[in-house]
């Protein structure tokens, strides 16, 4: 057998898929079977799941060491679980794949082919999705508002889908967010990437648990960590509001003064402008506001996640897998 000189280290984030992480278990192991000369762990991080999405990776986890497991005490959030779980990871490169396998396994070997050709980086673009045509577009859109905004070059279409050489995972971790922006601080970091695009496939079974607040909160998060053009365009917002108040003012005052007796300004401007200068003040609080809450959490600096569980970290990362599909399909774990 040849030595294995390499180490890989898959990271999947789950929470109540217990209808996916068995074949996300499997295509993820055949995949590496076809890599063969790598030692690999497989690392699920449970945000404590409803369902028995835990009971299955305890299965897993009892017939393979290659697979890690790690259970949350509470659910911690789309964004703290997959952060503390890469801090854990032990492979020479790290590989996110989501539990819904929307991020196709089966490119794990187009991803170690561009880290062996030394890209510490390979991020995984889509350039289309078999999600709804509308949230593409609103996705992409957001994406293209974040790069114009932010002080660093971003990657458009990113997902969070791609490879980390072990030196970006170690400069990850020495940046120390509590609540990082995931995808801002991949590129803070300015190591060299490569790009492999790809169309990312529908979700096969259950349902996201994206909802609206996790999407907003990702969004905000994204613009805060990396931009302060909301808090500079607050105060150009109110030095415009003062000059165009000042030359209104202006004209109704020569206005009244030309038209003394035939001039009436009633009420309704002074309402209008009352309602306009509320509501404008309520978005800049709420602005001011998404940063004040950075910073508090900030300050807090809680740990990632509170574990209740972990399996197989006793063991290293597995020995290289066999290439023969028939002695995979013999290894493989049995329902």
């Amino acid at each position: 057998m040849i030595l294995a000189t390499k180490s890989i280290s898959i990271l999947t984030p789950c929470f109540n898929e217990e209808d996916n992480v068995r074949e996300v278990y499997e295509r993820v192991r055949l995949a590496m079977v076809g890599l063969g000369n790598y030692r690999y762990e497989h690392l699920f991080i449970d945000n404590a799941s409803t369902d028995d999405t835990f009971v299955i990776l305890k299965e897993l986890a009892e017939k393979d060491r290659n697979v890690k497991v790690i259970r949350n005490t509470r659910n911690f959030g789309h964004i703290r679980s997959p952060m503390h779980a890469m801090t854990q990871t032990t492979g020479d490169c790290v590989i996110g794949i989501v539990a819904d396998l929307q991020d196709p396994p089966e490119m794990i070997p187009d991803l170690v082919k561009k880290w062996k050709e030394g890209a510490l980086v390979v991020v995984c673009m889509k350039t289309g999705s078999d999600e709804s045509g509308l949230m593409f577009w609103i996705r992409k859109q957001y994406y293209g508002l974040v790069e114009r905004m932010a002080g660093i070059e971003t990657y458009q279409n990113f997902t969070g889908f791609g490879l980390y050489d072990r030196k970006v995972v170690d400069a990850i971790k020495s940046i120390k967010d509590p609540y990082p922006y995931f995808r801002g601080l991949v590129a803070e970091t300015g190591f060299a990437h490569a790009t492999i695009p790809y169309h990312q496939p529908v979700r096969k079974r259950g349902i996201t648990k994206n909802n609206f607040y996790s999407l907003y909160d990702n969004a905000m998060l994204g613009i805060t960590n990396l931009s302060k053009v909301p808090l500079r365009l607050i105060s150009f917002a109110g030095f415009l509001g003062a000059l165009v108040s000042g030359f209104l003012g202006l004209g109704y005052f020569l206005y009244k003064l030309i038209f003394w007796n035939a001039f009436s300004v009633g009420v309704a401007p002074l309402v209008i402008g009352m309602f306009f200068l509320a509501s404008a003040q309520l978005v800049s609080l709420g602005i001011i506001g998404e940063y004040v809450g950075q910073l508090h959490t900030q300050i807090q600096n809680r740990p990632f996640v509170f574990e209740r569980d972990r399996i197989n970290f006793e063991y290293g990362a597995g020995e290289p897998l066999t290439t023969s599909a028939m002695e995979y399909r013999a290894a493989e774990p049995q329902p």
